[in-house]
């Protein structure tokens, strides 16, 4: 009886034993459905908030086409090209900004221009300027919504943004992704290229279509006007390009007001030998910025004072890595607001504000 006792205790024990391990395994099941829950539900509110900043920004976003045959409203006309733009109010009137590309020298009358509720406006005249590929449409129609502007001053790597336009002709696409880079330049871009290039690279999808659309920031802001891609398919591959929202809107102004883009004037000469010895010589880690080898009379730079033998670190916000970029940053900047520098002199860093001035005032 003995062998008997000992066998049906230990069939007890390891009763016992698989009943602990599966309530334990139920409760540690249960515990991370609780986790998982607690976790969607945080997710989820992050989600909606995408969908918010997505329905709030959509009415400010229109879709283009332009075309090459008929007068541009019938069914038979060929779109030559398509893209989007983004509304916005200055003084009284109301404008949509886009690409030039995407207007593409198209008379009025054949530029198509969608409302995000479907209805179609009419252009009432277009400027535009070749350096920036900015164009400026202005129009007339009830219920229009401009945009909300971010600051592209403050704009950072690893920044959440969205690409709003209209890829291959599918008008209020949203694509999401991040800010890769800032102040890309010197791409080769386009059969004519662009002459002033200080990029937001982002990998939101962007398509051709995407074309002056807008890049959008968290806060439901525009802080980039999509213009390009690197692509060796000639579709997406992660690589886009957008002009900060404040150069383009600073070229669209001068458009509109004057008919024409006065460039911004700093007033410094660099010196072009600066490089890396001559960086850790005066104890900067690594050659980036500037250097001033001499300021203008009368120039904002004077103004501001700027001396020989600063170092520019920084301009409107954004990290100089040398003399080319900075002047492609300057010529970029708008004439009527305090743009902040930031100088490395003597082993520190220094802050200082600057008001830009039109470069024609400083040619001969």
């Amino acid at each position: 009886m003995r062998p008997l006792f000992s066998l049906s205790l230990l069939l007890l024990i390891s009763t016992a034993v698989a009943g602990q391990d599966l309530a334990q395994f139920d409760s540690d099941r249960s515990a991370m459905r609780d986790e998982i829950l607690a976790e969607a539900d945080m997710l989820q509110r992050e989600l909606n908030h995408l969908k918010k900043v997505v329905r709030f920004v959509r009415p400010s976003i229109v879709h283009i086409e332009t075309t090459t045959a008929g007068n541009g409203f019938s069914a038979s006309s060929e779109v030559d090209e398509a893209g989007a733009g983004i509304i916005f109010k200055h003084n009284d009137s109301y404008f949509v900004m886009t690409n030039r590309h995407v207007i593409n020298q198209a008379p009025l009358e054949r530029i198509q221009i969608y409302l995000e509720d479907g209805r179609l406006i009419k252009a009432k005249r277009v400027l535009t300027d070749r350096d920036t590929d900015v164009a400026v449409v202005e129009v007339v129609a009830e219920r229009l919504i401009p945009a909300e502007v971010g600051d592209s001053s403050m704009v950072e790597v690893g920044e959440k943004v969205f690409a709003v336009g209209s890829p291959f002709g599918l008008s209020q696409t949203v694509t999401y992704g991040i800010i890769s880079a800032v102040g890309r330049r010197n791409l080769q871009l386009g059969r004519q290229g662009l002459k002033l290039q200080n990029f937001f690279q982002t990998d939101a999808a962007i398509n051709p279509g995407n074309s002056g659309g807008p890049l959008i920031n968290l806060r439901g802001e525009v802080i980039g006007l999509n213009t390009a891609i690197a692509s060796n398919s000639g579709g997406n591959d992660g690589i886009g390009f957008a002009i900060p929202i404040h150069a383009a809107l600073g070229v669209a102004e001068q458009l509109i007001e004057k008919g024409q883009v006065a460039r911004a004037f700093f007033g410094v000469r660099m010196d072009a030998d600066f490089d890396a010895a001559a960086a850790a010589k005066i104890g900067l880690f690594r050659a980036r910025g500037a250097k001033v080898s001499g300021v203008t009379a009368g120039s904002p730079a004077e103004a501001a004072k700027i001396q020989v033998g600063d170092i520019i670190t920084k301009f409107y916000g954004q990290e100089v890595e040398d003399d080319l970029q900075l002047i492609n940053i300057v010529s970029l900047c708008p004439l009527d607001e305090d743009i902040r520098v930031e100088i490395y002199r003597d082993g520190k860093f220094i802050e200082k504000s600057v008001r830009l001035a039109a470069r024609n005032r400083f040619e001969n």
